[in-house]
C-alpha cells in the first residue's frame, strides 16, 4: 500500500537530489545551470511544505487534537528552511559560491534532521490516525 510515509519520503529524496545537483553546478561555477536547477529545487520543496501545511498538518491536528506538538515544530523548521533557501538564492544571483555553500550546509543539516523526525515519527502517526489514500489524493492536487 502507498501510504503517507512512503509518498512524502519519496518527495524528500527527490528534493535532496535536486539540491545535490544544484550544489554540483555551484562547485563547477556553472551559474546558469545552478539558477535553473535551484529554482526547480525551491519550487518542489515549497510545494512539499504546502502539502504538509495545508493538508496533512491540519488533518492530523483535527483528528488528534494535538496542536502544539510535532506539527508546530515542523512549521517552524519550514520557515527556517525557507529563509535559508532565500539566502542561497541571493548567493546564486550574486555568484557567491562561499555564501551558497555555507547556507546550503546549514540547510542540509536542518532538513536532514527535519526529514528524519517526519519520516520516523510524524508520518507514521499520520498513517495511523488518518486515511492515507484520502490524504495523498488531496496532496496530489497541490
Amino acid at each position: 500500500m502507498f501510504d503517507i510515509t512512503h509518498y512524502l519520503t519519496e518527495e524528500h529524496r527527490e528534493c535532496d537530489e535536486l539540491y545535490a545537483e544544484a550544489e554540483r553546478f555551484v562547485n563547477a561555477k556553472k551559474w546558469d545551470e545552478v539558477e535553473k536547477v535551484f529554482e526547480r529545487f525551491r519550487e518542489e520543496t515549497i510545494r512539499h511544505f504546502r502539502k504538509e501545511e495545508e493538508i496533512l498538518f491540519p488533518e492530523f491536528e483535527g483528528r488528534t487534537g494535538i496542536l502544539m506538538g510535532p506539527t508546530q515544530v515542523m512549521r517552524l523548521e519550514h520557515a527556517q528552511a525557507k529563509e535559508l533557501m532565500d539566502r542561497m538564492g541571493k548567493a546564486i544571483r550574486e555568484r557567491n559560491r562561499e555564501v551558497f555553500l555555507s547556507a546550503g550546509e546549514t540547510f542540509m543539516i536542518l532538513i536532514q534532521q527535519h526529514n528524519m523526525k517526519e519520516e520516523q515519527i510524524l508520518y507514521p502517526m499520520c498513517d495511523q490516525h488518518l486515511d492515507p489514500a484520502e490524504i495523498v489524493e488531496k496532496m496530489e492536487k497541490i
